[in-house]
């Protein structure tokens, strides 16, 4: 498993996001109930502290960091599908899957999405279910809606969406 080399947390408007990052990129950012760690931290880690504060202010829809996340090469080409789809969107397990050249992968597509390390960066919230509906989200489903009512309201298209 990779060592993160740095530590640093952000208290965003739906909770408290541990940034990890190693020498490589960003590692994971995930939602946390407390520290549980002193934070240590780069410049890497300072960045997406600033670049997260800007987009949960509703002032950045794209994020500019390399990122490391730690994962098998299938989990690897899910995250790099989600990173395809824009700011404010949403689709279906299904489209993910097909995005991937295969229908059949869709369980396989939705747990790689459910341990996407990298929350909110990586936008693991944009995908629902066929029928529309609001559906799995590691960070829990309230925080999914916060952010996709979010990039909908900053993105001009706003009608709640769940």
């Amino acid at each position: 498993m990779q060592v993160a080399s740095a530590t640093q947390y952000l208290e965003s408007p739906i909770g408290l996001l541990k940034i990890t990052a190693s020498q490589k990129g960003i590692a994971s950012v995930i939602f946390q109930d407390d520290k549980t760690e002193n934070e240590t931290p780069s410049f890497l880690t300072n960045q997406c502290v600033i670049q997260l504060s800007e987009y949960y202010l509703g002032k950045r829809k794209k994020f500019e960091l390399p990122l490391y996340p730690e994962g098998t090469p299938f989990q690897q080409r899910v995250w790099e599908q989600l990173l395809n789809i824009p700011y404010a969107k949403t689709i279906s397990y299904r489209q993910l899957a097909v995005s991937l050249g295969d229908t059949k992968c869709i369980r396989a597509a939705g747990t790689a999405n459910g341990k996407n390390p990298i929350a909110v960066i990586i936008p693991c919230h944009r995908i629902i279910g066929s029928h529309g509906e609001l559906i799995g989200y590691a960070g829990g489903l309230a925080r999914k809606k916060w952010l996709l009512n979010h990039e909908a309201k900053v993105n001009g298209t706003f009608a709640q969406l769940f």
